[in-house]
């Protein structure tokens, strides 16, 4: 069903105006002419029409492909952008208008998209340019791949693969050519680049209903930039079947849109159509370029992925590929002023991945120091069962915490502490020296740096080594319950410090703090260590229990209201207490067996 399109707009009338006062307050390098409404051409702010003595580069069209054209301005690429209405092919005097005020003796390049109110408006304007004695060259550009061969007038449409066009040339021309080189660069890399796209929908215009024709679980291939329809409607298809269909069209050796063939040397431009997010447009970055290098035979020098030339808030992506020399690779590599050319695409590319650092504890210890014991003594036995039963009943509970977690924070500490417990019992049939418990715990913490995410992982690392440093510095072979007590209060210690959360601010040392006091107060008393660690685990209970009546005061539940957070325990808080009595009963258990 239709509905009125949501924007951030004022005066739907006023979008392009007003788009264009606040680019030229943002980049200090632009300026636009004073000829609103009828009059939208924004303009480099170091050049004068009469003293510019190198060729000026034009390009523009309607309104709604931000940042083309005008994000495009700047020295080393276009030295005007003129802006029409959205969709709208702008009008012959604001063409004229910026071809005047930026064009010098060396003469003008304009660079058109081949629509047909583009080519009639920017041809009609360079015509009454020559006449009023200046130097007028134009390049119409038609990259789109998507469709049929055309058998009319109409030709291919311009899509993104004008980009790459505007930066050869405004490169060309920053270089000193003659605008008979710079319009022959633009006219070669023109030739040479194709384009394709795919929607998830269509785009809203600024004060109008939001079309319902691509309706749900669907994808339209080839759709053009101002919504009219593509190729085809089809189901939507995870992004490598997507990549692998457009590369196919662009590159197909029946239509010869492109001369690209197995050998070649491309470029690949990753363009969001508008509302897709960097995520999705990087993850089809990552699926085109072994495609073109694997299936294509290519050698892909250079890789733009962004948002260049989009159509409103339309949800999709095109991909161009530009056949590639030494020379387009240095004007595409030429510094650019323009404030929306991706800088950081520049150079040769490295190897896409390099082997990760292990960390120390695994990178300098010897083999024997980082494997499990043939053998385990006592303490070793009673470390394997406590660890085993905690990370087993971590696991157990990740659907609980999930649930917990969706009501007051992200959704993810049973799925978070699930990957830190898993991980914990691989590495431990592995790396876990259990008969040294320093080393042990450290190997613990390396577990959890390696597998857990987010806050919980960082929390559990810091435990982890703070425990380890005050073992490490204070116990022999042989670590007594009151030094375990010990080593946990110097844990609870640094996650406080680093975490800034104490007691009642709802987190996990809710468990892990009245544990602490009951464990030590047990051991004062001279209760058996394994009691004393059943007690404490039972205030580690009661303790995660208690923060349904707290007010979060860190983490993501802060943000949550108190009528929302007393229906759930703290998530972080139960897994503490949970893994905790867990390995408590498990060394109960074991001193009883024995």
């Amino acid at each position: 069903m239709a509905f009125q399109g949501k924007k951030l707009i004022n005066n739907p009338n006023d979008v392009v105006t007003e788009f264009i006062e606040g680019l030229v307050e943002t980049y200090p390098g632009l300026q636009h002419l004073d000829g609103f409404p009828e009059v939208k051409v924004v303009i480099r702010a170091d050049v004068s029409g009469a003293t510019y003595d190198k060729v000026a580069v034009i390009s523009g069209g309607g309104s709604g492909h931000e940042p083309a054209h005008a994000g495009f301005v700047g020295e080393g690429m276009l030295t005007a952008s003129i802006c029409g209405d959205v969709f709208a092919s702008p009008p012959v005097d604001s063409i004229l208008a910026g071809i005047r005020a930026v064009t010098g003796p060396m003469g003008c390049l304009l660079i058109v998209t081949n629509y047909t109110g583009d080519r009639l408006n920017f041809g009609l304007a360079a015509e009454q340019a020559r006449s009023e004695g200046y130097k007028i060259e134009t390049v119409i550009i038609g990259d789109d791949c998507a469709l049929p061969p055309p058998r009319g007038i109409a030709g291919r449409r311009g899509l993104a693969g004008t980009i790459l066009v505007n930066k050869v040339a405004g490169a060309a021309a920053a270089a000193g050519l003659s605008l008979a080189d710079v319009a022959s660069e633009a006219k070669r890399a023109s030739e040479v680049v194709g384009t394709m796209g795919v929607a998830l929908s269509v785009c809203t215009l600024p004060g109008q209903i939001t079309s319902d024709r691509l309706g749900p679980g669907k994808m339209e291939l080839g759709l053009g930039i101002h919504g009219e329809p593509g190729a085809a409607v089809a189901d939507l298809q995870p992004v490598d079947v997507v990549v692998s269909h457009a590369l196919k069209q662009i590159l197909s050796a029946e239509t010869n849109y492109v001369p690209i063939t197995r050998g070649s040397r491309v470029v690949l431009m990753i363009n969001g159509l508008g509302a897709t997010p960097v995520m999705e447009l990087m993850i089809a970055a990552g699926e085109t370029v072994p495609k073109l290098q694997l299936e294509f035979g290519l050698a892909v020098e250079r890789v733009y992925t962004g948002s260049f030339m989009t159509s409103l808030d339309m949800a999709g992506f095109s991909i161009s590929i530009m056949k590639a020399d030494q020379t387009l690779l240095q004007r595409l590599d030429a510094t650019t002023k323009a404030p929306h050319w991706p800088v950081g695409s520049a150079g040769n590319r490295p190897p896409a991945k390099i082997p990760f650092p292990l960390p120390p504890s695994r990178s300098t210890k010897s083999e024997e120091s980082l494997s499990r014991p043939l053998q385990l003594n006592e303490q070793g036995s009673i470390l394997e069962v406590a660890i085993e039963a905690a990370a087993n009943a971590v696991i157990g509970m990740r659907d609980s915490l999930n649930d917990w977690d969706s009501k007051v924070g992200d959704g993810d500490c049973g799925s978070t502490m699930y990957r830190g417990a898993t991980a914990i019992l691989d590495d431990m049939k592995k790396y876990y020296p259990l008969n040294d418990a320093a080393e042990t715990v450290n190997e613990i913490g390396s577990s959890v740096r390696r597998a857990m995410g987010g806050t919980s992982g960082v929390l559990y690392n810091i435990f982890c080594k703070a425990a380890y440093a005050w073992l490490k510095a204070n116990t022999d072979s042989t670590v007594t319950a009151m030094e375990w007590a010990e080593a946990l209060e110097a844990a609870i210690a640094a996650v406080s410090k680093y975490g800034g959360a104490s007691a009642g601010y709802r987190t996990l040392l809710d468990a892990l703090i009245p544990a602490l006091t009951v464990l030590k107060e047990r051991l004062t008393a001279g209760d058996y260590s394994s009691t004393a660690f059943v007690l404490s685990s039972e205030a580690a209970l009661a303790g995660a229990e208690s923060t349904k009546d707290m007010q979060a005061q860190a983490g993501r539940s802060s943000y949550i209201s108190s009528g929302i957070l007393a229906t759930v325990p703290d998530p972080g808080a139960m897994a503490a207490a949970v893994w905790y009595r867990a390995a408590a009963l498990a060394v109960k258990d074991k001193y009883q067996a024995s």
